[in-house]
C-alpha cells in the first residue's frame, strides 16, 4: 500500500470518528434540553432513575472486572478418622487392602525425602517421550499407537542443574476401554508432589476438566504444550496466553516445549532414488526444567502437606465407594431376610385372599433395621405415618401384585405343588421386596426418611416384572416354604 493511499484512508477514519463524535454531542445537548424543560417533580424522577441504572451499571462492571479469587484447595477428612472408616470396612470382611496399600505408601513416600513428580496428560501427547528428555538415559517403550505406557513406571534421574526427581510415567488418559488404567493414572497423580500435565494445543473440554481436577489439590503444577517446534514465536506467545486465562491461573506455570523424539521422512537423492529416513529431533525443555526447579526448591518436606492432602482426599472417595457398596449389599440381606420371614408368616397366618395390606411388625422392623444401617434416625410416628401410605398403596395395587405373582408362578410351575397359599407367599415377597428395596434406595441417596419418594419407587418396582427379579423372589418363595 502507498504512502498517499495509507494517508487518504487515515483522514477519512479521521473525519468519520470526529462527525460522530459531534452526533453524539448534538444528541446529547438536544436530550439535555429536553429534560431540563420537563416538570420540577418528573426531572427529578428521571434523574433518580438514570443515577440508578448507572450505579447498577458501575456496580456490575465492578463485579465482572474483579479479581477472582483462588479456589481452595479440596480438603480431606483427618487420618485418624480415614482408618478408622478402613478398620470398619475391614470388621464387616471388605476387602480393604488397596486402601491399606495406599496409607502404606503414603508413609514411605514421606520417609524416603524424595520428590515425585508425576507427568500426567491424554494419550498420544508424548509423556514418554518427555520423560526421555527428562530424565536422560532413561529408556521408554514407545510406540506408533496411542496408549502404549499400561503401568505406572518410576524413573530417577538428576537433571542438569543437579536436581533429583523421581519421575513417574503414568497412563494417558481418554483411551478406549481404558478406565483402570485412567485411573491408576490419577491415583499416582495424587501421590507426587508436583505434576506436570502434558497437552498438544488448545485443551479440549476433557482436558480443561482434568487441569481443573488436578488444580484443586493445590499442589505444583505445570502444564506443557508439547510439539511446539510446529509454530513461531508469535504463535506460541498466543497460545501460552490463551491457555492462561482458559484455566483461570490454575497451573502454577505455562510452558511450551517439544519433547524431542524419534521422526522419520522421504529424502529424495540426487540420482532421483528416494528413502526413508529416521533421525533423533532434539529436546528443548528448558522452560519446563526450570518451572521444576522453581516449583519444587522448598523440598519434599515442605510440599507434603499438600500432597497428604491430595492423597487422603483420593482415599476418602474410594472408601465412600466402598462403604456405599457394602452397604448397598447388607441392604439386600436386610431385605431378602423380611422378605423370607413376611412369607413364612403369609403361610402361616394368612389365608390367599385380595387384601394385601402389609404386615405391620415386620414392616416396622425393616424400617428400623435399613434406617440404623444408613445411619438415618427415624421416630415411631415417622414408621407409622410410612406404614399408612404403604398399605393405602398397596390397597390400590392389589390386583397389579397378584397379577404379577400368578405370571411368575405359571412361569415357575413348580412352586404349585407348595400349596393353596403359594399366590400369597409370593405376592408378600414381591411387597417387602419392593418396599425394602425403595426405602434403602431412598435412605441412601436423602439421607432422611421421605414418604412420598420411597411410596413412588415401590410403586414402580410392585410393577417390575423382569424375569430375573421375579425368578429369585420364586427360588426365595420356594427355600422359604421347603424350610417351613
Amino acid at each position: 500500500m502507498s504512502r498517499r493511499l495509507r494517508l487518504l484512508i487515515a483522514a477519512i477514519g479521521i473525519a468519520a470518528l470526529a462527525w460522530l463524535l459531534l452526533a453524539t454531542l448534538e444528541r446529547g445537548l438536544a436530550l439535555a434540553q429536553r429534560f431540563m424543560s420537563l416538570p420540577e417533580g418528573l426531572r427529578w424522577l428521571v434523574g433518580l432513575l438514570l443515577v440508578a441504572v448507572l450505579a447498577a451499571g458501575l456496580a456490575i462492571g465492578v463485579w465482572w472486572l474483579r479479581p477472582r479469587k483462588p479456589r481452595a484447595p479440596v480438603q480431606a477428612p483427618d487420618r485418624p478418622s480415614l482408618e478408622t472408616r478402613v478398620a470398619a470396612l475391614r470388621d464387616s470382611d471388605a476387602d480393604v487392602e488397596e486402601l491399606r496399600s495406599e496409607l502404606s505408601e503414603l508413609d514411605r513416600r514421606r520417609d524416603s525425602g524424595q520428590v515425585h513428580v508425576a507427568v500426567f496428560g491424554e494419550i498420544s501427547t508424548g509423556k514418554s517421550t518427555l520423560i526421555a528428555a527428562l530424565v536422560p538415559g532413561t529408556v521408554v517403550a514407545r510406540d506408533a499407537r496411542g496408549g502404549t505406557t499400561r503401568e505406572v513406571t518410576h524413573y530417577e534421574g538428576r537433571d542438569a542443574h543437579g536436581t533429583t526427581w523421581i519421575v513417574a510415567d503414568v497412563p494417558g488418559t481418554a483411551e478406549a476401554d481404558g478406565d483402570a488404567r485412567e485411573r491408576m493414572a490419577r491415583e499416582e497423580a495424587l501421590r507426587a508432589h508436583a505434576v506436570v500435565y502434558v497437552c498438544a494445543g488448545d485443551l479440549t473440554r476433557a482436558q480443561a476438566n482434568e487441569v481443573r481436577w488436578l488444580g484443586d489439590f493445590g499442589k505444583p503444577l505445570v502444564l506443557a504444550v508439547n510439539k511446539a517446534d510446529q509454530w513461531d514465536a508469535g504463535e506460541r506467545a498466543h497460545i501460552a496466553q490463551r491457555l492462561r486465562a482458559s484455566t483461570e491461573g490454575l497451573p502454577d506455570a505455562v510452558v511450551l516445549i517439544s519433547a524431542g523424539g524419534e521422526e522419520q521422512f522421504t529424502r529424495r537423492l540426487a540420482d532421483g532414488s528416494s528413502e526413508e529416513v529416521r533421525r533423533q529431533r532434539k529436546p528443548d525443555i528448558d522452560e519446563l526444567t526450570t518451572a521444576l526447579r522453581r516449583l519444587t526448591a522448598p523440598g519434599a518436606g515442605a510440599l507434603e502437606p499438600a500432597r497428604e492432602n491430595a492423597v487422603l482426599a483420593g482415599l476418602h472417595e474410594r472408601t465412600s465407594l466402598l462403604e456405599t457398596t457394602q452397604r448397598a449389599a447388607e441392604a439386600e440381606r436386610i431385605v431378602a431376610r423380611y422378605a423370607r420371614r413376611a412369607i413364612v408368616g403369609a403361610m402361616a397366618a394368612v389365608a390367599p385372599g385380595t387384601d394385601l395390606v402389609i404386615q405391620g411388625a415386620l414392616a416396622a422392623g425393616l424400617v428400623r433395621a435399613l434406617a440404623g444401617l444408613y445411619g438415618v434416625k427415624v421416630s415411631e410416628v415417622e414408621i407409622e405415618a410410612l406404614l399408612r401410605q404403604v398399605r393405602m398403596t398397596l390397597r390400590t395395587g392389589t390386583s397389579v401384585v397378584l397379577a404379577v405373582a400368578g405370571n411368575a408362578l405359571k412361569a415357575f410351575p413348580g412352586l404349585g405343588t407348595l400349596g393353596g397359599g403359594v399366590l400369597h407367599a409370593f405376592a408378600y415377597a414381591l411387597v417387602f421386596d419392593s418396599f425394602g428395596k425403595a426405602l434403602a434406595t431412598t435412605l441412601a441417596e436423602r439421607q432422611q426418611l421421605d414418604h412420598a419418594e420411597a411410596g413412588e419407587r415401590m410403586r414402580s418396582l410392585l410393577e417390575d416384572t423382569r424375569g430375573n427379579r421375579l425368578r429369585h423372589l420364586a427360588e426365595l418363595t420356594s427355600d422359604a416354604l421347603r424350610d417351613r
